[in-house]
Parts: C-alpha cells; sequence; structure tokens
C-alpha cells in the first residue's frame, strides 16, 4: 500500500511527466504530434504493398486487418524502449531530487496509452471506410489496453532497474522487438502456423493475445476471447509484482550508477 501512498502524493509529478511525454516527444518537430498518427500510418502503407501482392498474402480487409495490430505494436515498442532508459534518460533528476523513482517508467507507459486511445481513431476510420464498419464491440477496448498497460509496465519496471547497471541492455531490447514483431501475428494471421513446430512461439507471446482481441473487436466484430485473456490478466499482475520487486531491489544504487 505505501507504493500506492507515494504515488498519490507524488501524482502532480506523475501528470506533469505523463503530460512533459505527450508533448515532447515531438515538440520540435513541425507536425508535432500528428506523428503519432503518420509513423503508424506509413507503416501500414509499406507492408499492405509488400504483404498482399510480393508475399502473396490473402487477407481480406487486409488494411484494417493491418493497422489492428501495427497500432497496439506500437504502444508495445515505445513502451518497452522507453521505458527501458527512462531511468538513465533522468540521471540529473535521479541525483538531485528525490521522488518514487518508478514514475518514471510508469510516466513512459501511460503516456503511451494516452497516445494508443488517440491512435484508435485511426483505426475506427480504416474499420469505417475501409469495409469492416464498427459494432458495439468496442466497448471491450479498454479491458484489453489494461492487461497490455500491465504487461508492458511489468516489463518496463525489469529492463529500466537492469539498464542503470548494464547499458547494453537498451540495444538488446531494440534487437528483440525486431525479432518479436515477426513473431507476433501482426502482417498475418496465427492460423498459418497453425499445428506447425512454430505454433507454441504464438502460446508464450502475450502481444499474440492482445493483437487477436483488438483484432476481433474492430476487425470481426467478436468478443475477445475472455479465458485467454483472464489467463493473461493473472501472468500480467505475476509479471508486475516481480518486476516492481526487482526494480526496487535494484533502486538502492541508481543515484550511484546512472
Amino acid at each position: 500500500m505505501k507504493v500506492f501512498k507515494e504515488l498519490y502524493q507524488y501524482r502532480e509529478f506523475l501528470y506533469t511527466n505523463v503530460k512533459k511525454d505527450i508533448r515532447g516527444k515531438y515538440k520540435a518537430s513541425f507536425l508535432g504530434v500528428l506523428w503519432s498518427f503518420i509513423n503508424p500510418l506509413l507503416q501500414v502503407v509499406v507492408y499492405a504493398i509488400v504483404f498482399p501482392y510480393i508475399m502473396r498474402v490473402q487477407t481480406p480487409n487486409y488494411l484494417v486487418f493491418l493497422i489492428c495490430g501495427i497500432i497496439p505494436w506500437t504502444w508495445f515498442t515505445s513502451s518497452l524502449m522507453n521505458g527501458t532508459t527512462s531511468i538513465t534518460n533522468n540521471a540529473n533528476l535521479i541525483k538531485k531530487v528525490y521522488f518514487p523513482r518508478e514514475i518514471l517508467p510508469i510516466s513512459v507507459v501511460t503516456s503511451g496509452m494516452v497516445n494508443f486511445f488517440i491512435s484508435c481513431i485511426i483505426i475506427l476510420i480504416f474499420a469505417l471506410f475501409g469495409g469492416t464498419g464498427i459494432s458495439w464491440h468496442i466497448v471491450f477496448v479498454p479491458i484489453v489496453a489494461i492487461i497490455q498497460y500491465l504487461v508492458q509496465l511489468g516489463f518496463a519496471f525489469i529492463l529500466s532497474a537492469i539498464n542503470v547497471y548494464v547499458k547494453d541492455v537498451e540495444y538488446m531490447v531494440n534487437f528483440l522487438l525486431n525479432l518479436i514483431f515477426y513473431a507476433t501475428p501482426i502482417l498475418y494471421t496465427a492460423d498459418m502456423f497453425a499445428g506447425s513446430k512454430f505454433a507454441w512461439i504464438f502460446k508464450i507471446n502475450p502481444m499474440a493475445y492482445i493483437v487477436d482481441s483488438y483484432r476481433r473487436i474492430f476487425y470481426a466484430h467478436l468478443m475477445p476471447n475472455f479465458k485467454q485473456l483472464g489467463v493473461l490478466f493473472i501472468c500480467s499482475i505475476i509479471l508486475l509484482v516481480i518486476g516492481y520487486s526487482i526494480f526496487k531491489k535494484l533502486e538502492r544504487r541508481f543515484a550511484e550508477e546512472v
């Protein structure tokens, strides 16, 4: 309960950090926050050309199918990459001022969630004009987003703490995310590998379940698989507890090591 009490006491600092992360990311650019929309759209354009025509992927309303995976993945990658460096990038602040250090990775993941919900407008536009339409199932989006938030925060706690002591972690994360991207059914359907020796990869990949849930909501107009989400929710809580424990244990020497 102490952590919640401290976070409440420093809620203004947390709010300021989240606001800074959202506004500061593209502060120096001409288009500013519009890049939050442009980046995933550019990715969609590239993949929409390459996979249907060059790789011969045959999926109805492929643009909608694709955007339902790209937007959540963008949030996932930004949370892990920025979360990993959230402590080291704020070295001066950590050395000068006391505040709950966990606010830094929490701010990164939270600002990413705000950007994600804004970017969901893109999914809705593609769904409206891409042939699939919109259904009442979008009410389940926040549930899936909360589970994704917990998963990412657990990883962010672990990676940000270890990166203080092992600076190579941020480079390893970038490489691993590139691998995980192709191990997540974003560009293709998981059914393509059903029964193959690679099927186990999807079973241990939390983003496979999360992307599938968003697709069921936006693309197929179905309810998420709550049995899978329930298991993932329990796993995310365990990951969060473990991640926070590691973070607090390594936190003691942050000021000396950053």
